[in-house]
């Protein structure tokens, strides 16, 4: 008894409360977990597997009507939804005619029917006017017969001699005349062409303005209209090209034959409505000729002159001057520690070095010129500090040599050195004091002299002429926040540039003990004439790289630098500030160094 209720209970219970597949992780193809069906099937709780849902058929009609329902505004909260706007396009498309037939219909339109002459939208009404008019009448005075026989000859009559003088005489009157004048503008005309729907008229020239209207649109959607065509041949390939693209872009398409040869055809669409073909260049076909019997045939020899020379054509090689390239290296560090007893942080660390050559070389002039521009950038994050920036320099350097003798040449160099983002220097756990920013500090070297190469991967340039500049710009921030104390980079507190003319010695060499490893080195140093000329500034950056593969390198970067003018805060062992005898922190020069070890991919074009 206990055994038949056990199995009754749980189909009351399934019958009552409906069971739900969703409520399981493992789904079967039917929306019931598969090892749970069978599990309750052996054990008679499920009678039967959920079916198939019935597909869905419906007619054109019915889709369109169903649709219509759902595009309704009461069921969206944006009347603008993309898809509700795609939903009544699709709509409309399909329960109306094709474009085709009411592009047909509206060029066969009789708009000329429209029109309505412009005078008819004016009440008229006449205006009596007079108007002077001004004639000439001809009046005959007959001369002094007198005075022109005084005048005759004696053997002549004095009557003979009168001859009458004609004259105008101008008459004034006036001439009443009437004239059409507009006195109000009709609110509407009502056209006399009974065939147009539109019976009133608002305005003058309003049929014009609807086929041209027609007209503007009608180009529109042909221009904008587009049909994928499918091109295809003996082979597999199937090339899909827009009929009536606007881009004018062309495809390249192997037309093949039975025996599978091939020559290449170019096929786009290069109007409206147009598709262009266009056989690819240095391509000729030769038909054989038909052949026929020859009884004699004979073949002319032509001897050729040996004993003088050929003439040689001339070869004219345009000089290429400049050569580029460019490299990008990308590296990417991360620590994990947990619970370490010895100490440290996790942390995650990623850097990008990113350097472009641009080289110049004219024999004819004897002028050289090598230059490359670098941006270095990192970042590193632990969970106690955030992130924060651990690398940042942007920097120009330029030379430019004219050979003088041996291997020696004259030289200028110009170099420049800043950074982009902004710097920080950490105390303690909670401050931060900007240090540096772009622009500020900034540093630029002009040089002349002389520069030494005993061999193409060595450089020893000597500039006794240089200069060189620092400039803080800004010195006073808004309210003190974007402030940089500028005499850390040895400028005066009252002003924002430090001017020195010295003498610059430059060293560049690269060195390749293996064909996959390569170390560079760049050494600058500068010294000051005027103020503490035995003081030399240090700028030395070395460069190891091995190459793994194609694109990652093993990258080992090193960079010192010594600047008599850069003064640092003093601490104890104890980390606190040493005060001098005016009881201020004592700052002092002391060597700037930084060492990155680390994989990088790397991406030369």
């Amino acid at each position: 008894m206990y055994k038949i209720f056990s199995r009754i209970l749980p189909v009351l219970i399934l019958s009552v409360f409906p069971f739900y597949s969703s409520g399981q992780e493992l789904t079967g193809t039917d929306g019931l977990p598969g090892p749970v069906v069978d599990s309750l099937l052996k054990t008679g709780i499920v009678f039967s597997e959920n079916q198939r849902p019935d597909t869905i058929e419906l007619s054109n009609e019915q889709a369109i009507e169903f649709l219509q329902r759902k595009i309704r505004l009461r069921y969206w909260k944006d009347p603008a939804d993309p898809l509700r706007v795609a939903l009544s396009q699709l709509v409309f498309e399909a329960s109306h005619d094709p474009y085709d037939s009411a592009k047909l219909y509206l060029e066969k339109f009789p708009f000329d029917s429209l029109h309505v002459p412009w005078d008819k939208f004016f009440i008229w009404e006449p205006l009596r006017l007079k108007i002077p008019v001004i004639t000439q009448t001809e009046i005959f005075v007959p001369s002094d017969s007198l005075a022109v026989a005084d005048t005759a000859a004696i053997a002549e009559r004095a009557d003979s001699l009168e001859i009458p003088v004609k004259l105008y005489e101008t008459v004034t009157h006036l001439k009443d005349t009437s004239i059409l004048v507009v006195i109000d503008t009709l609110y509407r005309v009502e056209t006399s062409d009974r065939r147009t729907p539109f019976a009133y008229h608002d305005y003058p020239y309003q049929a014009d303005s609807i086929f041209t209207a027609v007209e503007r649109l009608m180009n529109y959607v042909e221009a904008r209209d587009s049909s994928l065509v499918y091109f295809t041949g003996a082979g597999d390939d199937i090339t899909p090209v827009w009929l009536n693209s606007t881009t004018g872009r062309m495809h390249r398409y192997w037309l093949k034959t039975d025996l599978y040869d091939s020559v290449t055809v170019w096929i786009g669409s290069q109007g409206r409505n147009t598709i262009a073909l266009y056989l690819e260049n240095g391509i000729s076909f030769i038909r054989p000729a038909k052949q026929e019997l020859y009884t004699d045939p004979s073949v002319e020899i032509k001897e050729i002159d040996r004993s003088t020379l050929r003439e040689v054509r001339k070869i004219i090689v345009k000089p290429q001057y400049w050569t580029y390239r460019s490299e990008a290296a990308f590296a990417l560090n991360q620590a994990s520690l947990t619970n370490w007893v010895k100490g440290g942080e996790s942390n995650l660390s990623t850097s990008l070095d990113i350097t472009g050559f641009a080289d110049y070389n004219n024999k004819n002039l004897k002028i050289t010129s090598k230059n490359f521009a670098r941006l270095k950038y990192g970042l590193i994050w632990t969970a106690e500090d955030g992130i924060r920036k651990n690398l940042d320099l942007l920097e120009t350097n330029s030379k430019l040599n004219h050979k003088a003798f041996g291997k020696f040449d004259f030289s200028a160099i110009l170099l420049f050195k800043t950074q982009l983002a902004k710097g920080f220097t950490y105390p303690n756990d909670t401050t931060k004091n900007l240090v540096s920013k772009f622009f500020n500090p900034a540093t630029l070297t002009i040089g002349f002299g002389l520069d030494y190469k005993p061999n193409k991967l060595t450089s020893i340039n000597l500039s006794p002429l240089s200069y060189k500049g620092t400039f803080v710009p800004d010195t006073t921030g808004i309210k003190g926040i974007d402030a940089i104390d500028q005499t850390k980079f040895g400028v005066s507190s009252d002003k924002r540039a430090k001017h020195e003319p010295g003498a610059s010695f430059m060293i560049s060499h690269e060195y390749q003990p293996r064909s996959n490893v390569k170390i560079i080195n760049r050494l600058q140093l500068f010294t000051n004439y005027i103020h503490n000329p035995l003081n030399i500034d240090v700028d030395w950056e070395m460069i190891l790289s091995a190459n793994l593969n194609w694109f990652t390198d093993v990258r080992f970067n090193t960079h010192l630098i010594f600047d008599d003018d850069t003064k640092s805060p003093l601490f104890d062992k104890d980390d606190k500030p040493v005060l001098g005898p005016d009881g201020k922190q004592k700052k002092t020069a002391r060597i700037q160094f930084k060492e990155i070890l680390g994989f990088s991919f790397v991406f030369r074009f």
